[in-house]
């Protein structure tokens, strides 16, 4: 009986710890699109999805270890990049010249696949340099000066 007690207590916590670690995160994601949509006037939706993008795009052009040091400081980065629409890379004159121009291509592809994720959310492309500056500000807030400059150069 005291064994099926303890092993009972061991789940509540790891369910309380879960539970309360999902809440920060949503909380954290949340304080970011409650900026946009304030700063913005955009919807819930097109402030998750257009930040999504812009981390998308950015991970297109970071190193595998510089972009999880980017999820590291801020683990909520991966939710709202699931939040963005899919871009149709390659689908566009830009994404085609973009893939043939191979690793340099890459800075053009991501560049047409956020223009192409704005407008799947109902944005014009001119809210990108809207979004830009709120966001890296929000990743130097969250994960320093480090972080946000990563991510500037590779949005650049």
């Amino acid at each position: 009986m005291r064994k099926n007690l303890i092993v009972f207590g061991l789940l509540a916590l790891v369910g309380w710890v879960f539970l309360c670690g999902a809440s920060l995160v949503y909380a954290v994601e949340s304080d970011l699109t409650g900026q946009l949509t304030k700063e913005l006037g955009v919807t819930d939706q097109q402030a998750e999805g257009g930040a999504g993008a812009i981390f998308k795009a950015a991970s297109k052009n970071m190193s595998a270890d510089d972009f999880s040091k980017v999820t590291e400081a801020m683990p909520w980065v991966k939710s709202l990049m699931n939040a963005a629409p899919k871009a149709d890379s390659g689908s566009s004159p830009l994404g085609n010249v973009s893939s043939m121009l191979g690793k340099k291509g890459s800075s053009l592809s991501s560049q047409s696949d956020l223009v192409d994720t704005f407008s799947k959310l109902g944005l014009k492309s001119e809210m990108i340099s809207k979004y830009l500056p709120i966001v890296l500000e929000y990743a130097q807030s969250k994960g320093g000066r480090e972080i946000a400059q990563m991510l500037k150069d590779a949005l650049k």
